[in-house]
């Protein structure tokens, strides 16, 4: 099982790209962290911005469609899409996730 971090310029956006992954069944399921602000460099500029966090579960074999669907709707050009994996957990429900 995967855990995979996106972060998003707005709850909107954030919302509606989780609704399609689990739609598409490329998340088994999504929660929405509606406010973080992020400090970064781009192009040479310390910025700073607010944004969102979508955390996905998913099955390790859902991951390369997972990422590429993002990348397809995600209004970011470089967006930040991390896969972690999952060592352990309650056993019921990664068997859930990766059904």
């Amino acid at each position: 099982m995967l855990l995979v971090y996106i972060t998003f310029p707005s709850r909107k956006e954030a919302e509606r790209i989780g609704r399609i992954l689990v739609e598409e069944k490329l998340a088994r399921c999504v929660n929405i962290i509606p406010h973080m602000k992020a400090i970064f460099l781009w192009e040479g500029k310390l910025e700073n911005a607010r944004e969102c966090v979508l955390l996905a579960k998913t099955a390790e074999t859902k991951y390369a469609k997972l990422e590429r669907r993002v990348k397809q709707l995600h209004s970011y050009d470089l967006p930040c899409i991390l896969a972690l994996k999952v060592e352990r957990g309650y056993k019921s429900f990664i068997d859930w996730v990766e059904s």
